[in-house]
Parts: C-alpha cells; sequence; structure tokens
C-alpha cells in the first residue's frame, strides 16, 4: 500500500499544522464521552460494541484505549503509528455479526460489520466533531482557515481506517453538511443496547464509585452531547447541570493560558516535540 510507504518516511502529521497543534491538549479528554456516545447513537456501533467489547465491564478502559491509539496515530514515529492503523484494523476485521434489536432504519438480523467505511466515517466524524467543539469552548476558537487546515489534514485518519478516500467529505463545509444530515436522519436511533451502554459512561460500574461522582464528571460529556441526541437519549440538562457546565467551563478557559507545557499538552505530543523540532508535511496525494 502506497500510504504504508509513504508513512515509512515521514510523520502522519505536520508538528506545524493546524491537526498537531489541536490535538496536543489535554483538555480534549473531557469530549472523549460526547464523542464516545454520539458513535452509540449508531445502531450497528452500539450492537458492535455490545457484543465484541468489554466496554460495560470496563468502559473507562476502553476510553483510554481509544485515547492511546489516538495519540499513537499522530504523535508516533512511522513505526508507531503504522502499528496502531494495523492493530485497530486487525480488531475490526474480527467484529460483525447481526442486530438483535430492530430500529426504524434497521430491522432485526441486519449486518454489522467495524470494517464497514460507512461506520469508520461516523467514528471519525464524532472524534473530529468533538474535537473542534471542545477546543473552541476551552481554548478558543480557530480561525476559519485554521479549521479549514484541521479537518483536511484530518482526513487520512478515515481513510486509513477504511473510509474510500471518494466517501470522506472533501472539505469542512462539506463534513458539516454531512454531520447534520446524520444528526437528523433516519440512520442515528438510541436502542435500549445503547441506552444501556450511555449509562455505564455517565455511571461507571466500579465498585465504590459514587452515583452522585458519575452526574459531576459527566457534565462535559452532556453539554458537548448535540442537543438532538442529548434528548433522544433522555438525558436531563437541568438548571443544575447548566450551571455546573458554565462554571467548568469559565474556570477552565479563565485557567488554560496559564498553565505550563507539562500540565496543558498530553504526554505523547510533548515528548513527539521533545524529539523533533519539524518533519516534512504527510501529502494526501502520496496515496496515489
Amino acid at each position: 500500500m502506497s500510504s504504508e510507504c509513504e508513512l515509512k518516511s515521514r510523520r502522519l502529521f505536520d508538528p506545524n499544522g493546524a491537526f498537531w497543534r489541536v490535538s496536543r491538549e489535554s483538555v480534549l479528554l473531557l469530549g472523549g464521552g460526547a464523542a464516545l456516545l454520539m458513535q452509540l447513537a449508531h445502531p450497528k456501533i452500539a450492537a458492535a460494541v455490545a457484543d465484541h467489547s468489554d466496554f460495560r465491564e470496563h468502559p473507562i478502559r476502553r476510553l483510554y484505549r481509544t485515547v492511546k491509539t489516538m495519540q499513537e496515530l499522530i504523535y508516533g514515529d512511522q513505526d508507531t503509528s503504522l502499528a496502531a492503523i494495523e492493530r485497530v484494523n486487525h480488531i475490526h476485521s474480527g467484529v460483525h455479526g447481526v442486530m438483535r434489536e430492530g430500529t426504524s432504519f434497521y430491522s432485526v438480523g441486519t449486518h454489522y460489520n467495524a470494517a464497514n467505511p460507512e461506520l469508520v466515517l461516523w467514528v471519525y466524524a464524532t472524534l473530529i466533531a468533538t474535537t473542534l467543539k471542545t477546543y473552541s469552548i476551552f481554548v478558543h476558537r480557530l480561525a476559519p482557515e485554521d479549521e479549514q487546515a484541521f479537518y483536511l489534514e484530518s482526513r487520512i485518519i478515515a481513510e486509513l481506517f477504511g473510509a474510500q478516500d471518494a466517501l470522506v467529505p472533501r472539505d469542512l463545509t462539506s463534513f458539516q453538511d454531512y454531520f447534520s444530515d446524520m444528526l437528523s436522519g433516519p440512520v442515528l436511533e438510541i436502542t435500549p443496547t445503547a441506552r444501556g451502554l450511555a449509562e455505564d459512561i455517565i455511571h461507571p460500574p466500579i465498585r465504590g464509585f459514587p452515583a452522585t461522582l458519575g452526574d459531576v464528571i459527566s457534565v462535559p460529556a452532556l453539554a458537548l452531547l448535540p442537543a438532538q441526541l442529548r434528548e433522544r437519549y433522555g438525558f436531563k440538562w437541568d438548571y443544575k447541570r447548566k450551571l455546573a457546565w458554565s462554571i467548568t467551563r469559565r474556570t477552565i478557559r479563565g485557567t488554560l493560558p496559564f498553565l505550563p507545557k507539562v500540565a496543558r499538552l498530553n504526554k505523547s505530543a510533548r515528548k513527539a516535540e521533545h524529539h523533533q523540532t519539524r518533519v516534512p508535511r504527510y501529502h494526501k496525494q502520496s496515496l496515489g
């Protein structure tokens, strides 16, 4: 594969580019719960997660693995990036089955496959949309040209995980249209399985973990979740949660500029930047 040959001679992302610069902020972890909830709103993804992962027993562990994989992909050297891609694609190749719950769009018995390009695209879309929203709220709003650059640089992720080039929206406007269509369209639906998995995100099944603590730490996830999905899940967004979100948002945004790099940037980004000051940009046309 020509993309793999290219990766062996350079990093996947330019350390001077928008995607690297945005993704290195540790505060983006606050968007992880919202991204997971969006992914589970797709009935096929919810079915796959329930049938083939330990999500219900270890939801935090799964989120950690996702974050770790993305950091390896973005900030690792060429071998590390390739290994992360191959590992995930290998796992996805074995994740398939049939839906045991029907929806208005899918009937019982519909096949699902984690390697399906359309599912890959939706997972990718939830990560990109959440990253942009979280960064805008807690760090600062990107200039339009930087948002565009961030998106264009990110497209290679969807392709390397199995979404064909023609399927991935060509620019940020097209991506936003796709994302909006998915939210308002017939595909996403909160199944009983999705609702159960969502409960494990809000209230992790950890011995001694108080429910009230889950209510508190889930506020960013619920705030960053699109309102229509929040309503479909049945999550309350009352005065207390709105107040908690307002305080959280103002506190983090006011504190972040004064934090040292060791506290503000994720460890993988700091390590990569320590060992490399500048590398050639990965060019999209190298996919051949």
